[in-house]
């Protein structure tokens, strides 16, 4: 009944975000959903069963959603669309190289329109450099690894789960914009986790985070109280 419960859950908030249209979060909430359900130990041929949806819904968004099969199509095929800021995003980093052109001194915030969110690492590589791109994604790395690694050591299914989700949505997060940045992947309206501008963005994450931080501090509290769960924990 639980694993029900929470596959209807999900669809209804994936049904919700598909209204609006927004299937980039759509993308998010399945996978991180799928990737929880692996830490659960449910079959494989579930997971299957749920990816083969989400792969379905993604072919029947690009035939019938306009601006989904224009995305893909100008990411597959640059020559036959409108890459202004893909390709002033590669520039960016060109003229960045490995030390960047010092705080101010990049021109890509002048010209990009969504330079302040959707592309801000691109300005972080050309105003500090390749140098500073690499300290960001070790930086993200290591959070989440922490993270992951912390629920890991849990023994309440609940905050495992919770805290491994709430890890990979912020580091899936912080690889799609990455990627749409570097021309890995197509482009996407996702901020850059405590980087790029969006006051509901830096809600939500930092939501996310003081969630981590209250399952952490449970298990530090009732370590405290319990000899014998401290004893494990060590």
């Amino acid at each position: 009944p639980g694993l029900l419960i929470a596959l209807l859950l999900a669809g209804v908030f994936v049904g919700l975000l598909v209204l609006q249209p927004d299937f980039g979060q759509s993308a998010l909430v399945v996978i991180t959903f799928i990737a929880m359900l692996l830490i659960y130990g449910i079959p494989w041929i579930l997971i299957l069963g749920i990816s083969s949806l989400g792969v379905a819904g993604l072919f029947l968004a690009y035939q019938v959603i306009p601006h989904v099969a224009s995305r893909i199509d100008r990411f597959l095929n640059p020559e036959k669309g409108d890459t202004f800021q893909v390709d002033t995003a590669t520039q960016a980093f060109q003229n960045g190289g490995l030390f960047g052109t010092g705080p101010g001194g990049g021109e890509a915030k002048q010209i990009l329109p969504d330079s302040h969110t959707d592309f801000t690492f691109a300005v972080v590589g050309e105003e500090f450099g390749f140098i500073a791109c690499m300290g960001l994604i070790i930086l993200f790395a290591f959070i989440v690894l922490r993270i992951l690694g912390r629920a890991k050591s849990e023994s309440d299914p609940f905050a495992t789960l919770s805290m491994s989700g709430l890890a990979i949505i912020f580091g899936l997060q912080a690889v799609i914009n990455m990627g749409v940045n570097v021309s890995l992947l197509p482009a996407k309206g996702m901020t850059l986790p405590f980087i790029s501008y969006g006051g509901s963005s830096l809600i939500g994450m930092a939501f996310a985070m003081g969630l981590v931080l209250a399952f952490a501090r449970s298990r530090t509290l009732a370590a405290q109280a319990d000899p014998v769960l401290s004893a494990q924990g060590a």
